[in-house]
């Protein structure tokens, strides 16, 4: 055959195949059907994906999350405005679905770490869940806030501050001669500048306003002792560092807070108490109820 007759011809192949074309109907794409679930979708529905429903409560609850992450210096990057709520239901929670809804698809879910993951999830959430029940359980009276408050009134009151200058040698015969100059009348800041081997000598021995523990406990017992007057001197004493003299020089703090000033506070640390308790005591009872085993050989 010559090829002209051979060029015609497959020029009348094509033809009619682009003419039949008008009569070949193309298969639509198959819209995907959502996931089948046992849970039964509660409020306002907001969107759909592939018949999966997302709810405005869903929305909600993820943007309340969202927001209370937010720094407190950054407010403007909160989401409250209708426009973005609408922005992070399409940008992040329906592509999140499709992605989910692709991964079962996949059988993703079938996974053995998958399936092991979503079990622990399971676990965890559902302790929980107990706890937070057993916890709700718990009430607390207003006698034992009052009782509380009575018992331990003095550990409730401020922490007292008291402002300390002091004088460190190294020996106590150093110490007894300073002492007589300071009886005599010779200014504490002065010695304690010239005669101090502490670093606060520097300060002419100031150490500002201290609170109790921040020193050694036999600093601690001169110098908030009651017999220890504003404007005095201590006696002698030893402490870590040396052979101490001190001078108490201001007061403040210490006040006695009234019981409604502090009721929310022992209430709270009660009930956390008391919740503590409800859990260990349920722990226990399981415990005994049950077969527990342990294999401790196997731990390496």
């Amino acid at each position: 055959m010559k090829p002209h007759i051979i060029f015609a011809s497959i020029c009348v192949f094509i033809l009619s195949l682009l003419i039949g074309c008008e009569k070949i109907s193309l298969p639509k794409p198959k819209i995907k059907e959502a996931p089948t679930s046992s849970v039964v979708v509660k409020g306002t529905i907001i969107a759909k994906v592939n018949n999966q429903a997302v709810t405005l409560e869903d929305l909600n609850k993820e943007l309340e999350a969202y927001n209370a992450m937010v720094p407190a210096d950054k407010p403007e990057a909160k989401i409250t405005a209708r426009d973005k709520k609408i922005d992070y239901l399409k940008n992040e929670m329906v592509r999140r679905t499709l992605l989910y809804q692709e991964a079962l698809n996949r059988g993703l879910d079938r996974n053995e770490e998958i399936t092991q993951a979503l079990e622990k999830t399971k676990q965890d959430l559902l302790v929980m869940e107990l706890v937070r029940k057993e916890a709700e359980k718990v009430e607390v009276s207003s006698k034992e806030i009052e009782d509380y408050y009575n018992n331990y009134k003095d550990e409730l009151k401020e922490p007292e501050e008291r402002q300390i200058r002091e004088i460190v040698v190294g020996s106590e015969q150093d110490a007894k001669d300073i002492l007589i100059l300071l009886l005599q009348g010779t200014d504490f800041t002065t010695l304690a500048k010239d005669r101090s081997k502490s670093a606060s000598a520097n300060d002419s021995g100031d150490l500002g306003f201290i609170k109790k523990g921040q020193k050694s406990a036999q600093f601690d017992a001169v110098a908030f002792s009651d017999s220890l007057e504003v404007g005095k001197i201590s006696s002698i004493f030893k402490a870590p560092d040396g052979y101490c003299i001190i001078k108490l020089e201001a007061k403040r703090g210490g006040k006695q807070k009234s019981l409604s000033e502090i009721w929310d506070n022992i209430k709270s640390g009660l009930t956390f108490l008391k919740q503590q308790k409800i859990i260990e005591d349920l722990i226990g009872k399981l415990s005994r109820d049950s077969k527990l085993e342990f294999y401790e050989g196997e731990i390496k």
